[in-house]
């Protein structure tokens, strides 16, 4: 799975840290979306999806595959 934000899309709302808090954290200055790991295990497919329809902005999506 490969993760991708947008930050211009982001709200700042912070539901994403809530889902998953490993794999996302927000700039103190604004609580923009920062990605803390694009490629995140397995193990966390169900929080990363959590965070992703949980995100009213819709600046989380994912993607099938590895990184490149």
């Amino acid at each position: 799975m490969i993760v991708h934000v947008d930050a211009d899309r982001c709200c700042g709302a912070g539901q994403c840290v809530l889902a998953a808090p490993e794999v996302f954290d927000q700039r103190d200055e604004d609580g923009t979306v920062v990605l803390l790991d694009a490629s995140p295990p397995a193990a966390l497919v169900r929080e990363v999806a959590d965070a992703v329809a949980a995100c009213p902005g819709g600046a989380i999506r994912l993607e099938e595959g590895t990184p490149r």
